[in-house]
């Protein structure tokens, strides 16, 4: 049974139960949307509850693993359940691994990092994004990365699914630009979630060192989104200044930089 209608716009958000993706979801309902917030994790019903304070958005969680085919489906069916038009879509959902991608990691975690990443995402999008198309109005972030603008030793199939997301979302803007909806690319750096515990990496540099805000990486790409920008390199100036330096810096220096940054014990 749908849920009765509010008169409020409604957003979509992956990954919410914690970090960006729950700033994120805490933006659209600020900004006057109701949620539908997704994540694998028994947290998601907590960030719901947080969520839901002010008493205004209806806030609906949605437990899911999206990893799987089942899970992306499950929550495309609970969208299409609430029987209201989707007006933004956050594809937030990622993890990482770190760690020499012979020697240290598993397979099954880098197969994992490539379904969450970029096998729902493609889903996902495909799923929801004709209904936007067919009623001409929307807008899609996608949560990207710096690390899509250089090669990750030591994070070898994160960042090259990242590179996927970000073209992707580039792509997409391209084919939709005469449609009435929106892509946008929101581009962090390092920030503080729950990312590099999960990841293996608090022994790394880039996993011991400062982090930005997650919730104003979310502000700045909830803004973006809003204005239908292209991308934002959100975070600190360092952010910005490293991407900018990427366009122009050779791979195989960008992979010696990364490795400094990611490689096991480099924290030391």
């Amino acid at each position: 049974m749908s849920a009765p209608t509010t008169g409020r716009p409604l957003a979509v958000v992956t990954g919410a139960s914690s970090g960006i993706g729950y700033e994120l979801a805490g933006q659209f309902v600020a900004h006057g949307y109701d949620v539908v917030i997704a994540a694998e994790d028994p947290g998601i019903e907590e960030a719901a509850e947080h969520l839901r304070r002010d008493g205004r958005a209806q806030v609906q969680p949605v437990r899911v693993d999206l990893a799987t085919f089942d899970g992306v489906a499950a929550l495309a069916e609970a969208v299409d359940a609430t029987g209201r038009p989707v007006d933004a879509l956050a594809v937030n959902a990622g993890r990482g691994a770190g760690g020499a991608f012979v020697g240290d990691t598993d397979l099954r975690d880098e197969l994992n990092i490539i379904d969450v990443n970029v096998t729902s995402t493609v889903h996902l999008t495909k799923r929801l994004l004709p209904a936007m198309v067919e009623r001409g109005a929307g807008r899609v972030l996608f949560t990207s990365s710096i690390a899509s603008t250089m090669p990750g030793a030591f994070q070898a199939v994160y960042n090259a699914s990242k590179s996927f997301v970000q073209s992707f979302a580039e792509a997409l803007r391209n084919e939709l630009k005469d449609t009435g909806v929106t892509v946008t690319s929101l581009m962090p750096g390092p920030t503080d979630t729950k990312f590099f515990e999960r990841a293996d990496m608090e022994d790394t540099r880039v996993g011991a060192g400062s982090k930005d805000d997650p919730a104003t990486v979310a502000a700045q790409g909830f803004e973006a989104m809003m204005k239908g920008e292209e991308k934002v390199v959100a975070g600190s100036l360092k952010n910005k200044v490293q991407a900018a330096a990427a366009r122009f810096t050779p791979d195989r220096l960008k992979s010696e930089q990364h490795r400094k940054m990611a490689e096991p014990g480099s924290a030391d």
